[in-house]
């Protein structure tokens, strides 16, 4: 199979929409260096591999000496964007947004060179615009225009509000790009709207309109909703080797191709490869998601941290006889006790017989990387959230496993 070259796996890998594609595809070929804008609202101080998707392909526009700009929308993020959502978002405080924000370049750091980074924060100029200035810019656009929106269309048909602030963040986001003279703006399909937005402004100011790429929505650890804090099925950037690997071989199999795409660079080639092996069942997909697990933490962590993660994995998960059917319950990141956690995965049908059990020293747990198993001898015994987020096995008597995942 023929490799594709840097610009058509930069335009096609991981992305759902260039607007407009030839127009960015022979800018890119005449080697015209391009400003290309990601913009990012503080409102938590985590990235995710959700933002990794965006970071990955903005390092493929710095590979090919383009001028990344990484905006940090301390200001917007006041308001909050509103896509995708049904109501309107808490209004963040300033303190909030600084602390949230304190880390992001040294989290983005893990995938783009900042040396190499246009860092930016729109407080720069919306700080500074006056009323005259701001209801010049709320003149570039009409309330028909903003309500078109299919998020507050859905909202407004089912007997929602949308506030004159909510309505007013497209606009800003694409006033951004015209203060910064974007070329290129990135975001997920959920932002097409805001990016779109941006194109308009500019022609308003009288610039050259930006091209758009959006980048396909990765699906978090539960398989089916968006990666974020608010469905938490997020794996953290930052997560330890050992939870970041345990947490990506928790994924579905019908997301292992997907993940390789998005959250890698293998390459697409043996990407396809492995999917079809994995179809043709000639690879078996827990091998196929070790692969993955590897390549991911050896982007954050390095190759030696992924190879001792991988084998505290295989030391708890695939070693002492651990049955191939066992069940997996994930659950929420809290303190449990252990006669609760009991009677929530199936091991006691009551907290009476979990008790008799842990009496009988007939419960034990395997931590990864542990050398034995740990036994559980005391009924009062909590178990942290440090441990869920780790992962381990609950092992009752000789024939009842589960494991367990956050």
């Amino acid at each position: 199979m023929k490799k594709p070259d840097r610009i058509t796996e930069l335009l096609t890998r991981g992305v759902a929409e260039v607007i407009v594609k030839d127009d960015l595809e022979e800018k890119l070929r005449s080697g015209k260096k391009l400003r290309v804008k990601f913009g990012i609202d503080p409102t938590w101080n985590l990235l995710h591999l959700g933002h990794s998707v965006a970071l990955l392909k903005l390092k493929e526009f710095q590979n090919l000496g383009h001028t990344v700009i990484f905006l940090i929308g301390d200001h917007t993020a006041e308001i909050g964007d509103p896509s995708g959502r049904s109501k309107e978002r808490t209004p963040l405080s300033q303190d909030q947004i600084k602390e949230n924000m304190a880390s992001y370049r040294e989290q983005a750091g893990h995938v783009i060179d900042f040396k190499k980074v246009e860092v930016r924060y729109n407080s720069e100029w919306y700080d500074r615009l006056g009323i005259r200035e701001f209801a010049d810019l709320t003149s570039k656009i009409t309330i028909p225009q903003i309500l078109q929106r299919a998020d507050f269309k859905k909202r407004l048909k089912e007997g929602g509000d949308v506030s004159a602030r909510e309505a007013f963040y497209p606009l800003l986001q694409g006033y951004d790009s015209v203060m910064l003279k974007a070329d290129v703006e990135l975001g997920g399909t959920d932002q097409k709207f805001n990016l779109l937005m941006g194109r308009q402004i500019q022609k308003r100011y009288g610039q050259k309109e930006q091209d758009i790429i959006t980048v396909e929505l990765l699906e978090g650890t539960d398989g089916s909703a968006k990666m974020s804090k608010t469905a938490d099925n997020f794996i953290a950037i930052t997560e330890s080797a050992e939870i970041m690997y345990g947490k990506v071989m928790s994924i579905p199999d019908s997301l292992i191709g997907k993940y390789f795409v998005l959250t890698t660079r293998v390459p697409m080639n043996e990407v396809g490869e492995i999917e079809e092996q994995m179809k043709k069942n000639t690879l078996n997909p827990r091998d196929a998601k070790m692969h993955l697990a590897r390549e991911i933490v050896t982007l954050y962590h390095g190759a030696k941290k992924a190879g001792q993660a991988e084998e505290n994995f295989i030391a708890l998960f695939q070693k002492k006889e651990l049955p191939d059917d066992m069940p997996t319950i994930k659950l929420k990141k809290k303190e449990w006790p252990i006669v609760d956690l009991m009677v929530e995965t199936n091991l006691a049908s009551s907290k009476s017989e979990a008790r008799r059990l842990i009496a009988q020293k007939g419960v034990v747990m395997r931590r990864p990387g542990a050398q034995s198993d740990t036994a559980m001898n005391d009924p009062a015994l909590v178990i942290l959230p440090e441990d869920i987020a780790k992962g381990f096995v609950i092992k009752r008597g000789k024939r009842h496993f589960v494991a367990i995942t956050s």
